[in-house]
């Protein structure tokens, strides 16, 4: 009788121990639902209405193949038919530890300079890489910045340096297909302004529209238009769409950060950093000196502005610099973005290597909506954040500059099943 009574007790014991445990864990669980309700399938949104994303730690596949370093990633590109990612592995600050394996004798195990085009399937394999100093007859570009895949799979590269340029390559590298050239005479003395269309020293941020077959270069302090199969000049306009003969020549006066937005300017303020298309056919600018981004017709017309973390210093600010050159951390914003792929673009994905996040915001209205990320060399955190793209699927890819070398992907956040 008293060992029934014992196993009774002990039964009644585990139960509330049992319903206890339900209660916090549903308790918690609720705690950890988006702000904003979903439906099952969807991706979560926060407090905000800000779309969730969380890192994948196990893409791409690391090590490289054939002892490949991995080096400064300053460009990627995703093909929206197979979900392939390109990037730019620029091997230009590589240090002794990462390539004396390339050395003879070899010093360390590992590892030796790549490739600096790599192609990496849906699932992170290398898929193919070629390119590098002394490719192309010795015209690869040596500070690579921007890569892209046309339509018909030929591959542009580009490089932000005065005798680089952007060069179209089959799709194995085995072919230079085309030069746009436009490069200022090599050791002589060239003096650049914003008027000058037949040469220029920076071509290296640079964006396609294939449907008009154009080229869209950003520098100085203007978007200038070419022929995107002759490399003929075509048009070209500065700030809020003035011509480029009333774009000044000066440099843009510099102001003391305290905390605040950077003084209004209705020129562009260097450095340009982004030139995108969004599906409505305009033209989104973003001016790393002055945290912001420029809509405007493609036949120039200006159509809106909105500045992204304007509290932070911008590249104009006094004492900003790049933290090879001062020792200081780097400034501005909007170094790279995106748009999201679903029908309607809905939000635009802004890298930022400043504050090492990506800001999301809406398109149509410009409206910060929030970001994710953070300052750290941790799986999901940046250092340098200086590329970004986006696949059909809603997945974001990332790469970064300076000492974190390195490529990561985000994919969405799934609403609860059961969130209504």
């Amino acid at each position: 009788m008293k060992k029934s009574r014992g196993m009774l007790s002990a039964i009644v014991l585990a139960v509330c121990c049992l319903l206890v445990l339900a209660a916090i864990s549903a308790g918690g669980l609720q705690a950890a639902k988006p702000a904003k309700a979903a439906k099952a399938g969807a991706q979560a949104l926060d407090a905000s209405g800000m779309p969730m994303f969380k890192v994948d730690p196990f893409w791409p596949k690391i090590p490289l193949p054939n002892r490949w370093s991995m080096q400064q990633v300053t460009g990627l590109y995703v093909n929206d038919k197979n979900g392939h990612v390109w990037f730019l592995n620029r091997a230009q600050a590589a240090d002794g530890d990462e390539i004396g394996g390339g050395d003879n004798p070899p010093r360390i195990d590992c590892c030796v300079r790549g490739p600096e085009a790599v192609e990496l399937d849906h699932e992170g394999n290398v898929v193919q890489a070629w390119g590098g100093p002394g490719f192309a007859d010795g015209k690869w570009p040596t500070a690579l910045q921007t890569i892209i895949e046309d339509r018909e799979g030929n591959v542009w590269i580009s490089g932000t340096a005065a005798q680089d340029s952007i060069l179209k390559f089959s799709h194995d590298g085995t072919k230079l297909l085309w030069d746009f050239g436009h490069r200022p005479p090599k050791g002589e003395p060239f003096k650049e302004t914003n008027q000058n269309t037949d040469m220029m020293v920076s071509k290296g941020r640079f964006n396609l529209d294939q449907d008009a077959r154009e080229i869209y270069v950003i520098q100085q302090k203007r978007v200038v238009i070419y022929d995107m199969d002759t490399g003929a000049f075509k048009r070209g306009w500065g700030g809020h769409g003035m011509p480029l003969s009333e774009i000044t020549n000066d440099r843009i006066p510099a102001y003391k950060f305290t905390g605040g937005p950077p003084p209004e300017e209705k020129n562009m303020v260097p450095d340009l950093h982004f030139v995108e298309f969004d599906k409505d056919g305009l033209v989104y600018i973003g001016e790393r000196g002055q945290d912001r981004i420029e809509v405007y017709t493609k036949q120039g017309k200006f159509v809106k502005e909105f500045y992204v973390s304007p509290n932070t210093p911008s590249q104009r600010a006094e004492d900003c610099g790049g933290l090879q050159e001062t020792k200081r951390p780097p400034c501005g914003t909007t170094y790279k973005m995106v748009f999201s792929k679903e029908g309607n673009q809905k939000y635009m994905y802004v890298a930022d290597g400043t504050n090492n996040v990506v800001w999301i915001l809406e398109r149509a209205t410009g409206k910060t909506l929030g970001h994710f990320g953070s300052n750290g060399k941790y799986a999901g955190q940046f250092h340098w954040i200086n590329a970004i793209g986006t696949d059909t699927e809603g997945n974001i890819y990332t790469g970064e500059v300076e000492q974190a070398k390195r490529i990561q992907k985000f994919v969405p956040v799934m609403a609860n099943a059961k969130t209504k």
